[in-house]
């Protein structure tokens, strides 16, 4: 096997970046072997660095960089979500002791039990979600379906492909969810600022 190259690294991590979920076309586009791909992958996604070489480029830099807000925005996303999450949902409670749930599959950002004892698998996307993350929670539900009576999902990203939508349409038990952020701006006077 080839070794993989720093260009080839790189364009793996600008991809991964702009929300390419599907680890054959990630394989396709970049020339990487998809069980590299995999491999690589979730090393990002847990938040690993895994590519020395590629942190130490310019385009490194700047992919790296973007990662890392993206891993910073879904930990704010998670803990914002944790603190109010009957704004998801009405009735929803927390399950998991504040972190995340490990099962055979992954782990599960945020475990839940809706006010009617239903289990819920809450899984969140910083930016644009794929039909991969569709099929990431249903993985999850299974899991838990074997010990658990009922358990259903809802999957909150940024935005939603379509391919997302349309594997959605399948799965009756996942909900999708879009998050926003919503600003506000106030003016501080000099003269009022603490000494």
């Amino acid at each position: 096997m080839a070794p993989i190259s720093t260009e080839q690294k790189t364009e793996l991590l600008a991809l991964i970046g702009q929300g390419v979920d599907n680890v054959h076309d990630l394989a396709e586009r970049t020339g990487i072997p998809w069980r590299s791909v995999r491999s690589i992958k979730a090393n990002v996604t847990m938040g690993h660095v895994i590519v020395p070489e590629v942190a130490e480029s310019a385009a490194g830099d700047e992919v790296l960089d973007a990662f890392e807000t993206k891993f910073g925005l879904e930990r704010d996303l998670q803990g914002a979500l944790r603190k109010n999450i009957g704004d998801l949902e009405p009735g929803l409670s927390i399950i998991d002791g504040g972190k995340e749930r490990k099962v055979a599959s992954g782990f599960i950002d945020i475990t839940a039990q809706a006010k009617d004892g239903v289990t819920v698998v809450i899984e969140l996307k910083a930016g644009p979600a794929d039909r991969d993350s569709i099929g990431q929670i249903l993985a999850y539900m299974g899991d838990l379906m074997a010990t658990e009576k009922s358990v259903r999902g809802i999957l909150v990203a940024g935005e939603f492909t379509g391919r997302a939508i349309a594997a959605a349409r399948a799965a009756q038990n996942v909900r999708l969810i879009s998050y926003g952020f919503k600003f506000s701006f106030a003016t501080v006077s000099p003269t009022s600022a603490p000494a």
